[in-house]
């Protein structure tokens, strides 16, 4: 009977550790990682090069006459500027722009004052200050509209038979507006395309007669009217 009893025993024994064994390990739980968001990928400022096309147009009213005339030339130079990434896809910044451009055109005035008269206009630089706002739909691509102060060096020369008989030429102070699209394609570099209109506003000068062109002759006042719209694709290296 007590052989039985201890035979009895040890097969329960051998049962429990056999549906142990059987049982799935315990394992610790898992902890899940904190998410870490990608720092916004257009805070910070940068530095770059653009070029493009400069396209003017330009107006003189007078005793003479009036004259309206647009030209085309060369724009490049560089800008400098900072971002600022908020609310996941928006945008915000400020930059300031300085092109050398060859914009020049001319035209001609007759009657009154100053009969067969040409007048030239020429667009030597101009210099955006400007605040932008954008949103980037994907991280690398940001669509951005701006706008601000604008200054740029104009001249008008007005001339009669080889004789410059009146003049302008002064830095005129005016306002901007344009917009682009701006591509980061690789870590640090970033490509854009834009398009800017810019008014000089009008600025009056006085025109001299030569010998007896006409009764005038302690000189009548002129006004001339300038602006500017270009065309922009440049490069920006970012620092965060």
């Amino acid at each position: 009977m007590k052989s039985f009893l201890t035979a009895l025993a040890m097969t329960g024994i051998a049962a429990s550790s056999a549906m142990a064994a059987d049982l799935p390990a315990r394992t610790a739980p898992v902890v899940p990682q904190p998410i870490i968001a990608p720092a916004p990928a257009w805070t910070g400022c940068y530095v770059g090069g653009n070029l493009g096309g400069a396209f003017g147009d330009a107006s003189v009213s007078g005793a003479a006459g009036t004259v309206s005339t647009n030209g085309s030339g060369f724009a490049g130079g560089g800008q400098i500027g900072c971002d600022y990434q908020f609310a996941s896809g928006w945008v915000i910044g400020f930059r300031n722009m300085f092109d050398g451009t060859s914009n020049s055109r001319s035209g001609t005035i007759g009657g009154g004052l100053l009969p067969a008269a040409v007048v030239n206009f020429n667009n030597q630089w101009f210099d955006t200050l400007t605040a932008r706002l954008g949103y980037s739909w994907v991280p690398n691509w940001l669509l951005y509209f701006q706008g601000g102060a604008a200054w740029g060096h104009t001249s008008t020369n007005i001339t009669f038979n080889g004789a410059q008989v009146g003049q302008t030429s002064m830095t005129r102070t005016g306002w901007t507006v344009g917009g682009g699209v701006e591509w980061m394609f690789a870590p640090h570099w970033s490509a854009f395309l834009e398009g800017n209109y810019m008014d000089f506003g009008s600025q009056s000068a006085t025109a001299f007669t030569v010998g007896a062109l006409s009764p005038c002759v302690a000189g009548c006042g002129f006004t001339a009217k300038a602006t500017e719209a270009n065309v922009l694709v440049g490069v920006n290296y970012r620092f965060w």
